[in-house]
């Protein structure tokens, strides 16, 4: 006898259970239980979950380690600050500078006219395709330069780290057109929307919780799909597919433009949370972190992502704040502890001691876990 096939559907009960549960949490007990300074925080932290769940896509499930996520990130984050800039540069707000109406580090590095690849960020229509299309047009040509000549594995990580060092030091060096190493600040408004007051940065929280989800969807998406099976094969047996026919380099070009895309929105986001955007969120130390994210939440789970995300950021918070100078030691502990614990993360804490128990209260959900075995373990 022929085993039942699987079906393959987009959203299971449990899928649907777990987007509730988080959606529950992010937009009802987070802002009822914290303050608009711890919320803000929180939404610090969301920002980064777009760059685990990109990893999620590339790591997981198309077995891609890029360990230069944070270039995405940053790209996206120094689009959407180069029009907050301009819009706080106005001659009217510049007037003291020697040269009105051009950031103040341009003015302080003797610049005397704004370059013009700063030009087109005076429109917000046009930022806000830029924030999407340099990091996916960067991406693609790495992926091109990359896949075409089938480097992958150590060697593609290397490669990634290595580009996010080449970036931050052409940011730092180029002082006068990037601001160097302190970034560009004193971001004030948004189109005249002053985005500095608690209202603006809860309403912007809730901005940033939607587009998350939105991302959510599209990764839910593509790991369901023909693509994502693709992708998991490829991981898993990539000669394999490769010689069925398929072009894997073009796969694999795919979903790294797509986590670069989803990093990038989390960097647009996090602009806009935080009020600045500088090198330190682009180079090897936060790209390594993004990694550490998608770790201890699983990196085969995309819901796993975020919690993964906000369980390290809360505590890299609260280490630095009760210990300031052993919390890198108290991080790295977290990491091992959960890593050696249990390699798949949150998600596998979850799927391995938790949910076997609810199964026996929830008769649907045998069905819907088998539907995504093949998704859970990579072979070995």
């Amino acid at each position: 006898m022929h085993p039942m096939p699987i079906k393959h559907s987009f959203m299971t009960r449990r899928d649907l259970v777990g987007y509730a549960i988080l959606a529950a949490i992010i937009f009802i007990v987070f802002p009822a239980l914290l303050e608009p300074f711890r919320l803000n925080l929180f939404g610090k932290y969301l920002t980064y979950a777009f760059v685990a769940i990109g990893l999620v896509l590339c790591w997981g499930v198309g077995g891609i380690l890029s360990l230069g996520q944070g270039v995405f990130f940053g790209l996206g984050g120094y689009c959407m600050a180069m029009f907050l800039k301009l819009e706080a540069s106005s001659p009217e707000n510049t007037a003291i500078q020697s040269t009105p109406g051009i950031p103040d580090f341009m003015d302080w590095n003797q610049i005397t006219a704004l370059p013009w690849w700063w030009e087109p960020f005076n429109s917000l229509a046009f930022t806000l395709v830029a924030v999407i299309v340099v990091p996916v047009v960067f991406s693609f040509i790495i992926g091109v330069a990359m896949f075409r000549r089938r480097v992958g594995g150590v060697y593609f990580a290397i490669i990634t780290q290595a580009i996010a060092a080449i970036l931050t030091i052409l940011i730092i060096g180029q002082q006068g057109f990037t601001g160097g190493v302190n970034g560009i600040t004193d971001l004030r408004t948004l189109n005249g929307w002053d985005i500095r007051t608690d209202e603006a940065k809860t309403l912007l929280y809730f901005v940033n919780g939607g587009l998350l989800f939105v991302v959510l969807l599209i990764a839910q998406f593509v790991r369901k799909s023909k693509l994502g099976r693709l992708l998991i094969a490829m991981r898993d047996q990539e000669d394999r597919v490769r010689f069925s026919g398929y072009d894997v380099a073009n796969f694999k070009i795919f979903i790294f433009c797509l986590g670069g895309a989803f990093a990038a929105i989390g960097g647009a986001m996090f602009t806009l949370q935080v009020g600045f955007m500088s090198p330190s969120f682009v180079g090897i130390v936060p790209s390594i972190e993004m990694v550490i994210y998608a770790a201890v939440g699983g990196r085969l789970s995309i819901l796993g992502a975020v919690y993964g995300t906000l369980l390290v950021n809360y505590a890299k918070t609260s280490f630095s704040e009760s210990f300031p100078e052993l919390w890198l030691f108290g991080l790295g502990a977290l990491f091992i502890a959960v890593v050696m614990a249990f390699p798949n993360g949150l998600a596998g804490l979850w799927s391995e001691h938790i949910e076997p128990r609810l199964m026996r209260l929830w008769p649907g959900a045998a069905n819907d876990t088998a539907a995504s075995t093949a998704e859970k373990t990579p072979a070995e």
